[in-house]
């Protein structure tokens, strides 16, 4: 049950990397880039993510990390919503629900 939070855990953090990374892309040169913070956090989360899913692949099979890692289509929709203001329609809400309902039945 714990490696199941884990890969949670897992799939927020490749989110969050994403919104670092988004945060670091509205730059105009990329002198601006490398200085930039955002882009050594958002390399740094993804860095963590990849090794915590090295992890987690010791202790659950290949053929349910893989799917179960679309839960950051979730969190993702949700950051892009909370933190970039960005607008959630019906169709996303209905296409998270189905990766939901699909993740749930791999994990099973």
């Amino acid at each position: 049950m714990i490696i199941y939070i884990i890969l949670i855990i897992m799939t927020m953090i490749g989110s969050f990397a994403s919104f670092f990374l988004k945060k670091a892309s509205g730059l105009n040169s990329i002198i601006e880039l490398l200085k930039n913070k955002n882009i050594y956090i958002g390399g740094f989360l993804y860095l963590l993510s990849a090794i915590i899913n090295i992890y987690v692949l010791k202790y659950l099979p290949y053929s349910v990390v893989l799917p179960l890692t679309s839960l950051t289509y979730i969190w993702t929709m949700i950051i892009s919503n909370k933190l970039l203001e960005e607008k959630i329609g019906k169709k996303k809400i209905i296409g998270v629900c189905c990766i939901l309902i699909g993740a749930i039945f791999i994990a099973i």
